[in-house]
């Protein structure tokens, strides 16, 4: 088997990703799940900060590794010498999306092969953007963060 690479940006890390993540530690026998940063979008955590809560998210599944990568992930892939890209699929926007992205990367690195996880039921309308939207305006997100990464928002955003 291969190993693995488990992109995003886990801005906040959400039940959600941890869900596609142990699902992939009980296929592939090595996981490194990365983030990066993306200059499109405007992070509430800094690439350190998202690394430390992948971290500690990861600490209890033993194949599963936490990095950060620049540039292109077919190149970060190859350069792990993995081949899989796990990505996670909640609803038909994602599939539109990644479909589009997995065909990219197969053109550019045609040994690379994208893997779609769907999502459990319970976090079918779950995204991080939706996780601090809520707690921006002072809505109750435990159920779909770890605790530590709620602590780690709650302070980001001077309420705790």
């Amino acid at each position: 088997m291969s190993i693995a690479v488990y992109p995003g940006t886990f801005d906040p890390v959400t039940h959600g990703h941890l869900d596609i993540l142990r699902r992939a530690a009980s296929v592939f026998p090595r996981v490194i799940v990365a983030t990066t940063e993306e200059p499109q979008k405007q992070c509430l955590f800094t690439l350190e900060e998202r690394l430390m809560q992948l971290h500690q998210a990861a600490e209890n599944l033993p194949n599963v590794e936490v990095q950060s990568f620049a540039g292109m992930l077919v190149d970060f892939v190859r350069s792990l010498g993995a081949s899989v890209i796990v990505r996670g699929l909640r609803e038909t926007t994602d599939f539109e999306y990644e479909f589009q992205m997995a065909l990219m990367n197969k053109r550019i690195a045609p040994d690379v092969e994208t893997v779609f996880f769907v999502t459990a039921l319970d976090y079918l309308f779950l995204s991080s953007s939706l996780v601090t939207q809520m707690a921006c305006r002072g809505g109750d997100i435990s159920a779909f963060v770890p605790p530590f990464v709620e602590d780690a928002i709650m302070r980001k955003l001077g309420k705790g």
